[in-house]
């Protein structure tokens, strides 16, 4: 207000003086009023820009190019500071694209020089699922928080790694579940946890796409596996969130092959059940041969669902007593604000390492049970 003021009492001053001394007509006054109010605009956006967190995407395949930088350009809380890639032709349409400087580009074989690199605070992982788990250890090394996307990793065993890389490091982990963020999906939790329409009974997630020959997310080493690692956590996620519980038990089954070249390393297709304390059961498909996108959930009193549920836009959903009336939001937006929010403020996260350990039990028994044909007992905290 003072500075407001100031500004204003100074203009006020030089308006007199335009009139009163020779030379200096209201039209160089107006000029030069503009010329002051444009530099101390940008002073203040400047220093708005400087309290944003910054974030370098490390990975910049399709996700990054256009969901997470576009993004950037709409949060309130972080900024995209720098990028780290494997293919330097991307750079310079990076840099230009998004003024990126070149002390804030890196590659996969400097990576761990970030840690000199005041402007990043922190950094997403968006590479394939195999290289989350060194990623993300070697961001924490390095001293930035992290955002990983899903899955968290392809074992078990690496989510602890990074879980206690990134405590032994002070640093905080997200992982990247926009739809925790996302108001469609967030009616589906609170209609669940609130028994709006009674006790959830059954839930229903199919999330299915076609995947191209030749894509790294049918390669099992990098992937870790086929359309349940990449859709089926969503349903996995979905699930859970609706319930509001932790399923108990397990069962699945890997669906036919209709394509056995495409898919000669990950399965086409899976279905798999999952048991509640409370007695709700979820029905779940995944396939990367078909077309699928839905969230369903019938209740004692009625049912509620989304459909398209998991999209990055165009959420529709509707009740047994209606449509759902609600906005799309820039879910990615949403996800990396608040995180930043939380590092800012030494909040914890609402996507932490710990769920994203949980969900690679979860799919991990799933394809357990699917080999052996078996129910799998969960022990999830």
């Amino acid at each position: 207000m003072k500075s407001s003021y100031k500004r204003r009492q100074f203009l006020h001053h030089m308006g007199q003086a335009a009139v009163a001394v020779p030379g200096l007509s209201m039209l160089s006054f107006d000029a030069l009023s503009e010329s002051l109010i444009s530099a101390e605009d940008k002073l203040t956006a400047d220093n708005k820009q400087a309290k944003k967190l910054g974030i370098a995407l490390v990975g910049l395949g399709q996700y990054s190019e256009e969901q997470l930088a576009p993004a950037l350009q709409e949060t309130k809380n972080c900024r995209l500071a720098g990028i780290v890639t494997g293919t330097p032709d991307k750079v310079g349409k990076w840099k230009e694209k998004y003024n990126i400087p070149d002390k804030n580009v890196y590659n996969y074989l400097n990576f761990d020089s970030i840690k000199d690199n005041s402007d990043i605070d922190i950094v997403y992982i968006v590479l394939p699922n195999s290289m989350h788990a060194e990623y993300t250890i070697r961001a924490a090394k390095a001293g930035k928080h992290v955002i990983c996307e899903k899955p968290m990793a392809t074992s078990v065993k690496d989510c602890e790694a990074m879980i206690q890389a990134c405590k032994e490091a002070g640093k905080m982990l997200s992982i990247g579940y926009r739809l925790h963020f996302e108001p469609h999906n967030i009616a589906m939790a609170n209609y669940g946890s609130k028994k709006t329409f009674g006790k959830v009974k059954k839930i229903i997630a199919i999330d299915s796409q076609e995947m191209e020959a030749g894509a790294w997310r049918l390669d099992r080493e990098r992937a870790g596996g086929g359309p349940l690692m990449d859709l089926g956590v969503y349903c996995v996620q979905g699930a859970l969130y609706t319930v509001g519980e932790n399923p108990v038990s397990v069962s699945a089954k890997e669906g036919e092959k209709t394509d056995t070249e495409r898919f000669a390393e990950v399965e086409q297709s899976i279905d798999f059940q999952l048991e509640f304390p409370g007695g709700a059961v979820a029905n779940c498909h995944t396939s990367y041969a078909e077309q699928g996108n839905t969230l369903r959930a019938e209740a004692e009193k009625g049912w509620f669902e989304l459909d398209p549920a998991y999209g990055y836009d165009g959420l529709k959903g509707k009740t047994s007593k209606g449509d759902m009336d609600i906005e799309n939001v820039n879910q990615q937006a949403l996800q990396m604000d608040d995180f930043a929010d939380c590092v800012a403020n030494k909040k914890p996260t609402r996507v932490p390492g710990e769920m994203g350990l949980r969900d690679v039990k979860i799919l991990m028994a799933i394809y357990e049970a699917a080999r052996t044909g078996k129910p799998v007992a969960l022990k999830l905290a």
